[in-house]
Parts: C-alpha cells; sequence; structure tokens
C-alpha cells in the first residue's frame, strides 16, 4: 500500500485537496481530525497537567491553549511530545486496517509533515501551494486571525519554497479547483501508472 503525504502552510489549500482526494474514492488520515479527537479523549489529563487552565468542561480548549504558546512559543515542543506519539498511534491503527482491507493508496494529510520529521512515513509527498497574495488574504479571512497570529503560524513553518523543493508532486491551489481537481488527478494516474 502507497502511503501518499499531504502537506502545505497554512492557507494553502491543503483541507480543500484532502477533499478532492476524498471524492476520488481515495481514504484520507487527518492528522488534524485526530488532534481534535484526543482533545476530547485521551491527550486532555497530560495537557491539563502540562498546561493549566487549558481544559474546560473535560476538553481542550485550542485557544486558551494557542494563547498559553503565544506567550511562550518554546513549549510548542513539550507539547508536541505529549501529542504527536498519540497521534502516531492512530494513525498507524488506521494504515494497519486500511491495509488489510486492501487499499492500495492511502493519503496522510499531515500540516506539519516537514516540520515534525513526517515525511519518512510517507511513500511520496503531495505539497499543497499558491501564490503568497492568495494565501495571506484566504488567512486573515478566517474567523479570529490577525497579523500577528498568521505571522506566529508561518515561523513555525517550513517556507513554502523550501517544501515545494522538497515534493514528488506540487498541486498549485491558486490556480482555480479545476485546475487542483485536475492536478489531483494527474497525481493519481502517475501513481496508479507506477503499479503497473
Amino acid at each position: 500500500m502507497l502511503r501518499l503525504g499531504l502537506t502545505g502552510s497554512i492557507g494553502m489549500g491543503k483541507s480543500t485537496t484532502a477533499d478532492m482526494f476524498r471524492a476520488e474514492g481515495v481514504p484520507v488520515i487527518d492528522a488534524d481530525a485526530i488532534v481534535h479527537d484526543l482533545y476530547q479523549g485521551e491527550a486532555v489529563a497530560p495537557l491539563a497537567a502540562a498546561f493549566p487552565g487549558c481544559v474546560i468542561d473535560g476538553r481542550v480548549d485550542r485557544q486558551k491553549l494557542s494563547a498559553a504558546l503565544a506567550g511562550n512559543p518554546d513549549r510548542f515542543r513539550e507539547l508536541e511530545s505529549i501529542v504527536h506519539p498519540m497521534v502516531w498511534k492512530k494513525e498507524k491503527a488506521l494504515l494497519d486496517a486500511y491495509s488489510e482491507s486492501g487499499e492500495t493508496l492511502v493519503v496522510i494529510d499531515i500540516p506539519l509533515l516537514f516540520e515534525n520529521g513526517a515525511e519518512a512515513r510517507a511513500d511520496k509527498v503531495v505539497v499543497v501551494t499558491c501564490n503568497a497574495d492568495i494565501q495571506r488574504a484566504r488567512v486573515l479571512a478566517r474567523p479570529g486571525m490577525s497579523e500577528e497570529k498568521f505571522e506566529l503560524i508561518l515561523s513555525r513553518q517550513t517556507p513554502d519554497a523550501e517544501k515545494r523543493k522538497r515534493a514528488d508532486f506540487i498541486i498549485d491551489t491558486g490556480l482555480g479547483l479545476d485546475h487542483a481537481r485536475a492536478e489531483v488527478r494527474r497525481v493519481l494516474s502517475t501513481l496508479r501508472m507506477g503499479d503497473q
């Protein structure tokens, strides 16, 4: 089973691209969705201990956690050391289940794939990109987003140009949905031809 890593910086259109792979019948393992589940389950107790005040009504409050991290960005490593092993365990269980069910290709949607060394868990990597002006406009249109928050997020992400250099495939979402959909199909066609 081929594991296709999907990544891209904030606002590049990665979630939309993941949905395009789903629409083509490819299973997608969403690391963010796994984290969301963990923040209501097994990650609650260790994060409550490490980041007091960030758990409300038995679940991790992402805004409070973000505020705690914004005040002390060095604590991102501590957060990651708690959460990432849990994510990897759930990801592996899903990969095993897809493999056992006979899937030949699975997309693993990992926002910080290069930043966390997760490219080793993928056979090929797709980077989703767009023009920086389009990215900025998309991100700043999000509720609760500010220039400062956007810059903090960008500072923690591998630059887009570096991601593109390390990619096996690049999908530019700045050229419209139809173009991106055609690129998804091109990637799948290339990968399936390699299976022949």
